[in-house]
């Protein structure tokens, strides 16, 4: 058996997904954001090139969290000095930037790494139902 490798063709064609979120669970969600934008859908995948398609997600502040992690999950981030910890309640975020979850979710899933980087540019989150890419003609993704 030969390793498939995908030609410069097959890595041009990406295709252009719309996820609504309403009422979807965020880590579910993320997880299958995730597989469209790595390319794992498709049976052409290599790991090591970048073949997943556009994800455009819509209704991010309608994003649903079970249990209690409205009340008990929080992001940090530290600017390097003592004292630097910033803690930010997952509530406040979702209601000053729903976006910002939704990313950072499945950014988390992703390779830490130039692929990744460059994959995480093929995802487009907007709080409301209204987008900017309707020319591409996405396709409703159903989760």
């Amino acid at each position: 058996m030969k390793t498939y490798t995908a030609n410069l063709e097959e890595q041009r064609r990406k295709k252009w997904h719309i996820v609504d979120a309403d009422g979807q669970i965020l880590g579910r969600l993320a997880t299958r954001i995730a597989t469209i934008l790595r390319g794992k859908h498709s049976p052409m995948y290599s790991p090591h090139l970048d073949l997943g398609d556009h994800v455009v997600v819509i209704n991010a502040e309608k994003v649903k969290l079970t249990g209690r992690k409205l009340d008990q999950k929080t992001y940090w981030r530290h600017s390097g000095y003592p004292g630097g910890l910033k803690i930010t309640p997952i509530r406040r975020v979702l209601g000053a930037h729903p976006d910002r979850v939704i990313t950072h979710a499945v950014k988390g899933m992703l390779p830490k790494n130039n692929l990744g980087r460059k994959m995480m540019k093929k995802l487009r989150v907007y709080a409301g139902p209204n987008h900017e890419h309707v020319a591409q003609k996405p396709e409703p993704l159903k989760l």
